[in-house]
């Protein structure tokens, strides 16, 4: 017997073998790059400051007032509907809050463009109204009331108008 029948035959990486890695490699950077893009313009919440260290700087101060602020048991309830804006503010079992000033920032996700600022006026019974138009699509509403120079309520939702507004 030569020495040339006693080995067996080896794994020889070919050129195919290459390019299959290759494209099996940028295939899967391409795909968990696609993933994370997807993930990060779906959940963006769109909401930017104007200096970021003076934010992150005031974060825990106003996460303290907001939370002193749920303690009081007030809530609002938006509503937007027919070129009519309507907040209500309650108290724990439904009682009204009145309220000296109350003010809805409408914000785009994305873009300036269409922001505005409503001032509604009262209505009687906790509900404050302003007549504005109010474009379809996502909105950032930023809701604020005052009473006596103090703010007694603030909060802002992310909101879908649907359809058409007249």
């Amino acid at each position: 017997m030569s020495a040339a029948s006693n080995e067996k035959a080896g794994f020889v990486f070919t050129g195919w073998h290459m390019a299959a890695l290759l494209v099996t490699f940028f295939g899967v950077v391409i795909t968990v790059n696609m993933t994370m893009a997807y993930f990060a313009s779906s959940t963006w919440s769109g909401l930017v400051v104007q200096n970021t260290y003076i934010a992150s700087q005031e974060f825990n101060g106003k996460a303290a007032a907001i939370r002193g602020m749920l303690a009081t048991g007030i809530k609002g309830k938006l509503e937007v509907k027919n070129g009519r804006i309507a907040y209500t503010l309650t108290l724990p079992g439904d009682e009204p809050v009145v309220a000296d000033e109350v003010t809805a920032h409408f914000k785009r996700p994305v873009g300036e463009h269409q922001d505005f600022v409503a001032t509604l006026v009262p209505i009687g019974n906790g509900v404050y109204v302003a007549e504005h138009d109010v474009a379809h699509g996502h909105w950032i509403v930023e809701m604020k009331a005052m009473k006596d120079g103090q703010l007694i309520m603030h909060e802002a939702n992310r909101i879908a108008v649907i359809g058409e507004q007249k």
